[in-house]
């Protein structure tokens, strides 16, 4: 049986019966209708991937001039669809022009069953092929970004990590949802990606999100996709992150950064595998892997009621903490050596050691910025070394900011945290929210809502 719904439009009740008796047995579904005025609402309604279109309507037409009409407004909907036309009329010229137009077939009433079958089931492959060609291109369009970013591997000797890769390759194989912790710059993306490269969806796409950038108005149209029409932009149906990764993984990043309705949004999505896009009314059902990451303390939101029990319940089958570079020892040097490495390799430079010097800085610095801030650090040093070593003026790393970052308490909640360190980069840059924003490693909307957040 193929796996198609296909719609029938003729206004000849015996053709309508008669095509989908013999149907019903070869495909799994078929929707019929008299009047191709009924066009728009099934189309809305269904999820329809071959169409059977009459040519002639009106009593005593034969001419085909309906049928080429209706293909016109059918392809204008979407460009994709395949129809075949049907016609008790055999005329090489209308057939080609129908063909000119975009139908993809053409079958004259009455037909053979084993004639209809073999046309169904070409048209039931060409319109895979091309929806797999449509997925591709979507794909490739949305995570240009990533695959030009790159993942480094989980690099670290610290207890915490190893324990953490442990946990990981447990969890990685099953479907189970992870909910990956820890402040901002700590690795949560790589660890995510981690997950995802050893896991059995590794073959599939793997689908950042970031959800601290996306406002209310977008987050919709960006997670669950539009269709064309839906509103003023929407030229085109355009699916969403959640269907682009379906087979793969979704990793929906500063999850603790969505409002309440927005949250219920998700819930109800995660709940029930399936998305709706805006401007429509039909479920598409999605099969994705989920993980998610934020900063920012859920337990405790969940009791100030600011974030769903039962959404952090359906997020965290897993949790993984991870922990703050200044509580990692040694491992402060493995990565600075790994970035030492990847960034004189771009650029070109033959370094080969930190200094001795450079090393006691970087054990002493408290890391603020985390991992993030190391690779920032470790970039410009490779750039302003010129020798084989990197020395410590090279790191930039000045006696104010030591002291800044001696002031932070290890056991200062991660709130305060954070909330310091956003007024210190708005300080800093006097007021100017890029660059604030740049030295947090934050987006700009990521900055002004924690500003709103916190007050500042």
């Amino acid at each position: 049986m193929l796996d198609a719904t296909v719609l029938i439009i003729d206004d000849d009740d015996d053709i309508l019966l008669s095509a989908r008796l013999f149907l019903k047995q070869q495909v799994k579904q078929v929707i019929t209708c008299k009047s191709p005025k009924e066009i728009n609402v099934l189309l809305s309604k269904n999820e329809i991937d071959i169409i059977l279109l009459d040519m002639n309507y009106q009593k005593g037409a034969s001419d085909g001039r309906e049928g080429l009409y209706w293909l016109e407004h059918i392809l204008s909907i979407d460009k994709d669809y395949v129809v075949i036309l049907m016609t008790a009329f055999g005329n090489v010229e209308l057939a080609v022009k129908a063909i000119k137009k975009g139908a993809t077939d053409f079958i004259l009433k009455p037909w053979e069953n084993e004639k209809l079958f073999a046309t169904i089931s070409s048209a039931s492959k060409l319109r895979e092929s091309t929806k797999k060609v449509k997925k591709l291109e979507k794909i490739h369009s949305s995570l240009q970004k990533d695959l030009t970013r790159g993942f480094e591997n989980i690099v670290g000797q610290a207890d915490e990590i190893k324990q953490l890769q442990n946990t990981l390759l447990k969890v990685a194989p099953t479907d189970a949802n992870v909910l990956i912790l820890g402040e901002n710059g700590t690795g949560k993306q790589v660890f995510a990606y981690e997950i995802h490269g050893n896991s059995q969806r590794k073959n599939q796409v793997f689908m950042h999100v970031d959800l601290g950038s996306l406002n209310e108005n977008l987050f919709e149209s960006e997670l669950f996709g539009y269709a064309k029409g839906a509103f003023t932009d929407a030229k085109e149906d355009k699916p969403g992150r959640f269907e682009l990764a379906d087979g793969g993984t979704i990793f929906l990043d500063e999850i603790g950064n969505l409002t309440l309705p927005l949250q219920a949004k998700l819930l109800s999505v995660l709940q029930n595998r399936t998305v709706t896009r805006l401007g429509e009314s039909k479920e598409r059902k999605v099969n994705v892997r989920l993980i998610t990451a934020t900063n920012m303390p859920l337990n405790e939101m969940v009791a100030k009621n600011t974030f769903r029990q039962d959404l952090l319940f359906r997020i965290n089958t897993v949790e993984l903490l991870l922990p703050a570079l200044r509580k990692r020892g040694t491992d402060i040097l493995l990565l600075a050596n790994h970035f030492m490495q990847v960034f004189s390799s771009k650029y070109h430079k033959d370094i080969r050691k930190l200094s001795n010097k450079a090393q006691e800085a970087l054990l002493q610095y408290k890391w603020p910025g985390n991992v993030r801030e190391l690779q920032h650090v470790l970039e410009r040093a490779v750039i302003m070394s010129d020798g084989a070593d990197i020395a410590e003026e090279d790191l930039q790393l000045s006696p104010q900011r030591y002291a800044q970052n001696n002031a932070i308490p290890d056991e200062m909640a991660l709130e305060d945290m954070e909330k310091m360190m956003v007024q210190k980069a708005i300080d800093k840059h006097k007021g100017n929210i890029s660059k604030a924003a740049a030295e947090l490693g934050l987006t700009r909307a990521a900055l002004y809502r924690r500003i709103e957040k916190f007050g500042i």
